[in-house]
C-alpha cells in the first residue's frame, strides 16, 4: 500500500487549514485508507477507540495514533478521524425474554385480572413478567389459597370484558385443587396451573443452588421441611427471599410454569 501523489510538498504552509476554511470529520471505519502527515505513516484502518486509531500498511505494520484535530489526511486533503457511530444494539429484554419497552409508563388497569394464590406466586410473577404485565395493564393479585375460588369468581363477575385467569398450585389429576377448577365453567375464567406443590419448586434447583428440591414425606409442613432438609434454618420468608433473589429471568424457572403464565396473560388480553 503506497500514499498517493500529494504534489510537489504536501506539507508547504498551512496544511492543516483546507482552503475553504472547513476540516471534514470522517468515521474511521475499518478498510478505511488514510495518511499520518508527521511520519508520512499510509495505511488501512484497522480498529478505532477512544485512545487513537490504528492503521496498518501493506506490509502489516501496525502504528497507533491520536484522534487529532486534521490529523490525517485522505486523498490529499486533511480530515478529522473519528470514531464511528456505534452499530445498533440489540433489543433489550425484559426478564420474560419479552421486547423491553424503553420508557415504560404503565398503562391504566384494565378490568381484567390475573389471581394467584399467595404472596410468593404474586412476587415471583412481578419479578418475571411485571414489565409485561404493567405494558398490557393488567394486574396481580393473591387470594390466600383456592378453597373459595368459585364464590371469588362469581363475586368478580367475569365477561367479556372483564376476564379472569387463574393460577393454581399444583393442579394435577385428582388433586383438591383440580376439582375445585373443575367447578368453574365461565368461558371468561381461564383457571390453569402447574404441577408443583408450591411454586418455591417452580424455580430451577440449579437457579438457587442445589441438585433437586427435596422429597418431603406426607403430614410434614412442605415449606419447613424443604428448609429443614436444605439446613437453612427455620425461616420460610428468609428462605424465600433467598429464593427469590437467586431468580433473574425466565430461565431460571421451570417450563410447566412459564408456559401457564404466557397462557394466562393472553387469555386476559385478547381482543
Amino acid at each position: 500500500m503506497v500514499s498517493k501523489n500529494y504534489g510537489n510538498d504536501v506539507l508547504a504552509g498551512d496544511w492543516r487549514r483546507p482552503r475553504k476554511g472547513l476540516i471534514p470529520e470522517v468515521p474511521a471505519e475499518p478498510g478505511l485508507v488514510a495518511e499520518d502527515p508527521d511520519s508520512g505513516f499510509c495505511g488501512a484502518v484497522v480498529a478505532c477507540d477512544k485512545s487513537g486509531v490504528t492503521l496498518e500498511d501493506r506490509f502489516g505494520k501496525r502504528r497507533v495514533f491520536p484522534l487529532a484535530k486534521s490529523g490525517f489526511l485522505i486523498d490529499g486533503e486533511p480530515v478529522t478521524l473519528v470514531r464511528p457511530p456505534a452499530a445498533p444494539g440489540k433489543p433489550a429484554r425484559s426478564a420474560s425474554g419479552s421486547i423491553a419497552v424503553q420508557g415504560l409508563r404503565a398503562r391504566v388497569a384494565k378490568e381484567s385480572r390475573i389471581y394467584v394464590e399467595g404472596v410468593h406466586d404474586a412476587e415471583l410473577v412481578e419479578k418475571i413478567w411485571g414489565h409485561d404485565l404493567r405494558v398490557e395493564g393488567v394486574v396481580v393479585e393473591y387470594l390466600e389459597g383456592v378453597d373459595d375460588l368459585p364464590a371469588i369468581v362469581e363475586e368478580f363477575a367475569p365477561d367479556e370484558g372483564r376476564r379472569l385467569g387463574v393460577l393454581v398450585d399444583h393442579l394435577v389429576d385428582g388433586s383438591k385443587e383440580s376439582r375445585i377448577a373443575e367447578r368453574i365453567t365461565s368461558p371468561h375464567v381461564l383457571v390453569t396451573g402447574h404441577p408443583f406443590i408450591d411454586i418455591w419448586e417452580a424455580v430451577k434447583p440449579a437457579a438457587v443452588g442445589i441438585g433437586a428440591w427435596p422429597r418431603i414425606p406426607r403430614g410434614v409442613p412442605w415449606k419447613e421441611g424443604v428448609i429443614a432438609e436444605l439446613g437453612w434454618g427455620d425461616d420460610t420468608g428468609a428462605a424465600w427471599k433467598r429464593i427469590l433473589a437467586s431468580v433473574n429471568t425466565y430461565t431460571d424457572l421451570e417450563p410447566a410454569l412459564l408456559g401457564r403464565v404466557e397462557e394466562l396473560i393472553d387469555f386476559v388480553t385478547a381482543p
